[in-house]
């Protein structure tokens, strides 16, 4: 390798849609990375940081700051600033140049990034600032009187988003059974991932959340309000008959997984009278609800 220096970049200004992004990029960002990059561009109506393009005979190449770029189109950014290398660029230099953008940068001190982090009192700028959750775990790790894993009751889960192909889905699940150490795996069509970005999205932006177990959590808290819509997977609504065979979860029925504790006792009140007086078995208090749901109507008015 010899030393060759590059001429000086210059300044230019553009359409972003002018610009050719790479088709092989070993910087990835996660999907709520990009849109919260997104978010903030829309916001400041700029560009804050400047991308790397090379001028190859024409075609503008970015060859570092592409998320950048398809951000602030996704944006609608008509007019962005970036760098541009005018010379000729060998594949090689062009490649050292995207992998150093990519890989030579700083790091945060942990307790400093704490300071200023907690100095962001508004919910919307803590999450401008585009620290994730494993950033956020940092923060709280530099806490010497945070709660150690020992004393917390967790399970590690694991969502695969699967492809519907048999076989690949298989060695898929696998080569991750093989490798991972999660408490439980899910499965998941590969159809439904972007579906379920989306839902941690909406819930993160409806909320003001940074955080996507907090995103998570309203998402649940969501489906808990409407389990009775569940009964859709059992129930006919216009006839009033079941559509399938076997169970169906008692919180389909009444819409709650808890009941008041007076409303407990009182129907428990009334199985274990039905027990006693032999009209329901005590192996089976269930079928007091077959009683207490009958029709009291005489046979001709029904």
């Amino acid at each position: 390798m010899t030393e060759q220096q590059l001429a000086r970049p210059v300044y230019v200004e553009g359409d972003p849609r002018d610009l050719t992004l790479l088709d092989v990029n070993a910087r990835f960002m996660p999907h709520e990375q990009f849109r919260q990059l997104v978010d903030n561009i829309k916001r400041d109506g700029c560009l804050t940081s400047t991308p790397l393009v090379w001028n190859d005979a024409g075609q503008r190449i970015v060859l570092s700051g592409n998320h950048r770029v398809a951000a602030s189109i996704e944006a609608d950014l008509r007019r962005i600033g970036w760098l541009e290398i005018t010379e000729p660029l060998p594949r090689q230099r062009q490649i050292a140049l995207q992998l150093s953008h990519n890989a030579i940068v700083g790091q945060d001190d942990p307790a400093i990034l704490k300071e200023l982090y907690e100095e962001l009192e508004a919910v919307e700028w803590r999450q401008y600032s585009g620290l994730d959750d494993k950033a956020l775990d940092l923060l709280e790790k530099v806490d010497v009187a945070g709660l150690g894993e020992a004393n917390l009751d967790f399970a590690s889960v694991q969502i695969m988003f699967l492809p519907d192909e048999l076989e690949r889905a298989e060695a898929a699940f696998d080569a991750a059974r093989s490798t991972a150490s999660a408490d439980q795996r899910w499965l998941a069509g590969l159809s439904q991932y972007e579906p379920t970005l989306d839902a941690l999205e909406t819930a993160r932006a409806a909320y003001k959340i940074g955080n996507s177990a907090t995103a998570l959590g309203v998402i649940l808290s969501v489906f808990e309000r409407h389990l009775a819509e569940l009964a859709d997977g059992w129930f006919d609504a216009a006839t009033g008959e079941p559509t399938r065979a076997g169970n169906a979860p008692v919180e389909t029925v009444v819409g709650t997984r808890e009941l008041p504790v007076e409303t407990a006792a009182a129907l428990r009140r009334a199985i274990d009278r039905l027990i006693a007086d032999g009209s329901v078995p005590e192996a089976e208090p269930w079928r007091a609800l077959d009683i207490l749901a009958a029709d009291p109507r005489p046979a001709e008015t029904q």
